[in-house]
């Protein structure tokens, strides 16, 4: 099934009814406040000392970059949106706001972000950043994810950078740390969001976006999910035993990993009725906790680090 034309769900432009809500919707706040943790992260780990007001900036330039790479993606697939029960009610297919004026908005945070990051802090963070909502609009959202069964793999990419933006914000290079947390991010995104599609699998064949379920089917993408699972588990333990990270995270990463590995053996071996739904449905939502708490472990770390050197 081939998806609507966007002017299907273009609404005259004449009068907006957007309240800021509706703003902070197409900013697809859920996916920031992900960017923002793990880019705090990246910036905590970076050596050398980097001025809180800089900092700051840093990390708001990077937010407000991933708020603007959401709404470029809420403007190009409003019609996608629109035929699917889980975006239905977004702003554009909604008709709270118009494609024009998201397209708008997006252009201006994207704008501001970059240069801002350029200007107040260096032009080698603001070149990437600007790098990275290009590949997440263009790379991803335009070229690959109507047409590939891989968008999420190759489009995951976008998702990982923003601990590096913030790396080089704070140092103006690049180092292993960060891509460490890039690899960790990379391989992370295909098992979290095929575990959606599989719950969703409707939702994205109605709309004609080949989400791997769709295109080969839910009993490929269990198999596909274990596998990427044991990849993620092996590269996030790694920056243990090479000395990059300390014990805590090391052990962290082992606790979390191997529960993150026995609900993708769920998945791969419930393949039926609601035991299915509900297994991936689980692994989605811990998914979302892994991440959350691995970088979390790191982030800590720091702090311990920095508050009691002479016993760390």
């Amino acid at each position: 099934m081939s998806v609507v034309d966007h002017n299907a769900v273009e609404l005259s432009p004449r009068i907006s009814e957007a309240d800021v809500a509706d703003y902070v919707e197409l900013l697809k706040p859920r996916v920031m406040s992900l960017v923002i943790f793990t880019a705090l992260v990246g910036l905590a780990l970076a050596p050398g000392h980097f001025h809180p007001v800089l900092a700051f900036t840093s990390i708001l330039c990077i937010a407000v970059g991933a708020g603007a790479a959401g709404a470029f993606n809420m403007w190009y697939e409003s019609d996608i949106d629109a035929l699917m029960t889980r975006t239905a009610n977004r702003p554009i297919p909604r008709g709270r706001i118009t494609r024009p004026e998201a397209l708008a908005f997006a252009v201006t945070l994207s704008f501001f972000a970059v240069m801002t990051l350029g200007i107040l802090v260096n032009w080698f963070a603001g070149a990437l950043l600007a790098f990275t909502i290009f590949f997440y609009v263009v790379i991803y959202t335009m070229a690959l994810k109507r047409w590939t069964a891989q968008n999420i793999v190759i489009g995951g990419a976008a998702g990982a950078l923003p601990p590096v933006v913030a790396w080089t914000a704070a140092t103006g290079s690049f180092s292993v740390e960060p891509w460490l947390l890039f690899l960790i991010i990379f391989f992370w995104t295909p098992p979290h969001f095929w575990a959606l599609a599989l719950f969703r699998n409707d939702d994205y064949a109605r709309a004609g976006v080949p989400m791997l379920p769709v295109v080969a089917g839910p009993d490929a993408t269990r198999l596909q999910i274990l596998l990427y699972t044991i990849v993620l588990v092996s590269v996030a333990v790694a920056p243990w035993p090479l000395g990059y990270f300390d014990a805590a995270y090391g052990v962290a990463s082992l606790l979390l990993g191997s529960w993150m590995l026995v609900l993708a053996v769920r998945v791969y071996r419930r393949r039926v009725g609601v035991e299915a739904s509900r297994a991936t449905r689980k692994l989605f939502a811990f998914s979302i906790l892994y991440l959350f708490a691995l970088f979390a472990t790191l982030l800590i770390e720091v702090v311990v680090h920095a508050l009691l050197p002479s016993i760390w």
